[in-house]
């Protein structure tokens, strides 16, 4: 079968490739899923296109499967690092051009790195750190991007209630980037200049996460 540009092989059907396959089908995306385990193959069977119980590790079994043609890889194989390390490599030796894969560990993210990942993906570091910024109160949900950029959504400081974001000035003093305010039982707005904030609404903010962490804290 032809495949587009948006197609995806997902390697390792547990909760987090999973995860990843069924969204990427949502989003009505060609997905085929591979994993080792017969019983999950069968539990994924009939929500996936294509799901097949295969060695992913050996590169002649992905040739045949025709993985070589797909767009983009995700390796979701995170207990077996053994697993993990050679299906990225077989990945890579089939010229797959965009790989992804899950790191339990920075040294773990270091081989997947060195053996032929594209993109490597710490989801339990990065819901970690997620939560310990939400957990406090001080933010309602944090992103935090590798360059040390993040964007935030958090409650309105007292001294910006009743004011135009230009009046506040919050870019000035606190050297955030309001993007957007969203109000109960209104929709999203972008923020503007001349954009009133008020007791109990929600500011998404940008900026370095420093910035970011001590803005929220003013709440």
């Amino acid at each position: 079968m032809a495949k587009s540009d948006d197609s995806v092989v997902v390697i390792g059907l547990g909760r987090f490739g999973g995860a990843v396959a069924d969204s990427l089908l949502r989003l009505g995306h060609e997905v085929l899923g591979i994993d080792a385990g017969a019983a999950v193959v069968q539990r994924w069977a009939n929500r996936l296109t294509h799901v097949v119980e295969a060695d992913s590790t050996n590169s002649d079994t992905l040739r045949e499967l025709g993985v070589s043609d797909f767009a983009h890889a995700v390796v979701g194989i995170g207990t077996d690092i053994e697993a993990s390390v050679l299906t990225v490599l077989a990945l890579d030796e089939l010229g797959v051009r965009d790989i992804w894969a899950k790191a339990t560990s920075s040294k773990h993210g270091r081989i997947l790195e060195r053996t032929g990942a594209h993109h490597v993906i710490y989801p339990e570091a990065t819901m970690g750190e997620r939560v310990a910024h939400i957990v406090t109160g001080k933010m309602i949900d944090f992103i935090e991007f590798d360059d040390g950029f993040a964007i935030a959504k958090t409650n309105a400081p007292r001294a910006a209630h009743g004011k135009t974001l230009s009046e506040s000035a919050l870019r000035t003093h606190h050297g955030i980037t309001v993007i957007g305010l969203k109000r109960t039982g209104t929709d999203f707005t972008y923020a503007k200049a001349d954009t009133i904030v008020e007791a109990g609404d929600i500011l998404i903010v940008s900026g370095t996460t420093s910035r970011v962490e001590s803005f929220a804290a003013l709440t």
